[in-house]
């Protein structure tokens, strides 16, 4: 349209006018769709930007996650549930050490059986755990379960623990099993 119009030559100022008038509006036309770009760019920007804070946002709740969940499978794994599991082993070798004690001929399976224990509560006492002293103790509920109470043979034994039926032990100074206590009265 430009060169049409230069083409044409002007006779008068104001056709001269309306010419620069033509040219300036569509200048401003052309600097319209410069803006409104600049506009989409910002806005591309601004897309982007927050696409990239949700996606940030989302690896970190996922790397939240996942850290939460491997801290539970290594509370899961650690030494406690094992530990809790041979538990009724160590009793049932305390009660074999106890029937063999009058039996005849059975020297050589006591022996066995004696360094069967000493191995598994060196084991044990390496992974943490260390048996409850309750007998003659004073009876504390934080420590021990009372199964029964029973008549004092003495005054100074009132109150204190007179048997154990089971041992209470300790992991990592944590009560993980109570002594299971018979109480003078």
């Amino acid at each position: 349209m430009l060169k049409k119009k230069k083409t044409d030559a002007p006779e008068t100022t104001e056709a001269i006018n309306d010419t620069i008038d033509n040219e300036s509006a569509e200048t401003t036309t052309v600097d319209a769709p410069v803006e409104k770009s600049a506009e989409d760019l910002l806005k591309e920007e601004l897309s982007l930007a927050n696409d990239k804070y949700l996606r940030l946002y989302a690896e970190f709740d996922n790397f939240r996650r996942r850290t939460i969940k491997e801290r539970e499978d290594a509370h899961k794994m650690e030494g406690k549930d094992l530990i809790t599991a041979l538990l009724p082993v160590l009793d049932d070798f305390e009660r074999a050490l106890k029937a063999t004690e009058n039996a005849t001929d059975v020297a050589p399976v006591r022996e066995g059986v004696i360094l069967i224990q000493n191995k598994l509560k060196n084991t044990l006492t390496q992974k943490g755990l260390q048996p409850m002293e309750s007998v003659g103790q004073p009876f504390d509920a934080d420590l021990h379960e009372a199964i029964t109470n029973i008549p004092a043979p003495s005054d100074d034994l009132k109150g204190k623990v007179i048997d154990e039926m089971e041992k209470g032990y300790y992991l990592n100074d944590k009560v993980i099993r109570f002594a299971k206590v018979i109480v003078g009265a």
